[in-house]
């Protein structure tokens, strides 16, 4: 087979990381083969620039969910899941991508590169987001209706928030700009700047994903009400041990849900901009 050799290369590297961020604290063993099968499918299908930029994504998402850990503890009872990512997390977040290079290895098309870069900005934007804009000295404030919300409120926006998505969203398009223009210069190819719309593309879709993911989260998404704490959560049951019940939203709804979605937004408008 002609992916085949990439393929067990990508199950390889994949696997070991899975398990170094295991021990570190950043996967559940569910996470582990999700990572695994997101690894194996970008690296194998996509190529080194791909998977590097997985790499890349996946390092500095981890780095910031550890980041400041002590002051982000209270928000735990707020989100359905932790810091140690599960299978659903893994492939809500490299799900796309992996689509990506599936089609990418049919087909070749360079827009699928594009929505590629757009997938992966999105799910980094969107983490970067999360775990700096908790830090955010003011309160956010809901996208919809701009009333002040609690810190960690799905839909909730702040400055840091935003600033800290558009930055996660470049890092993607500048890793994949770089991994790019290394494999011609390494490949005994002549290395041209044609692929700096990677960069562009990458701002454009991780900021749209991310609004996409804010307008989601702030509507239609699941959130709870636990009835003895008086709290919303993502949780059904709350870490108090209480089944909460659903406030507003549509129960399939959740927040891995509204990531994959998101992230094909990413992925449209990024090649919006490949083809612009």
């Amino acid at each position: 087979m002609k992916y085949l050799d990439n393929l067990l290369l990508g199950l390889l590297i994949s696997g070991l990381i899975g398990v170094l961020a295991y021990r570190r604290g950043s996967l559940a063993v569910s996470g582990v083969l999700g990572a695994m099968i997101d690894g194996t499918l970008i690296f194998g299908l996509g190529g080194w620039a791909w998977g590097l930029t997985l790499i890349t994504f996946f390092v500095s998402s981890s780095l910031l969910s550890h980041y400041k850990q002590g002051l982000k503890a209270d928000l735990a009872e707020k989100f359905a899941k932790g810091h140690r990512r599960d299978l659903g997390q893994t492939l809500a977040n490299g799900g796309a991508g992996a689509l990506m290079a599936f089609a990418y290895a049919l087909w070749g098309a360079p827009a699928l590169l594009a929505a590629f870069v757009g997938a992966l900005a999105t799910v980094n934007a969107d983490t970067w987001a999360t775990e700096l804009g908790v830090l955010n000295p003011s309160p956010p404030r809901l996208i919809t209706n701009g009333e002040i919300v609690e810190v960690g409120t799905s839909g909730g926006v702040s400055w840091l928030g935003t600033s800290a998505s558009a930055a996660g969203a470049l890092v993607i398009g500048l890793a994949m700009w770089t991994f790019l223009w290394l494999g011609d210069l390494l490949g005994g190819g002549r290395p041209t700047l044609t692929l700096w719309w990677t960069v562009p593309a990458a701002l454009a879709g991780g900021m749209t994903g991310s609004l996409v993911d804010s307008l989601l989260g702030a509507s239609v998404q699941a959130i709870y009400y636990c009835p003895t704490c008086g709290k919303e959560t993502e949780k059904q049951l709350h870490g108090c041990g209480t089944v909460t019940r659903r406030q507003r939203g549509w129960r399939w709804l959740n927040n891995d849900v509204v990531n994959f979605i998101s992230s094909l937004a990413g992925a449209l408008a990024a090649v919006g901009v490949f083809l612009l």
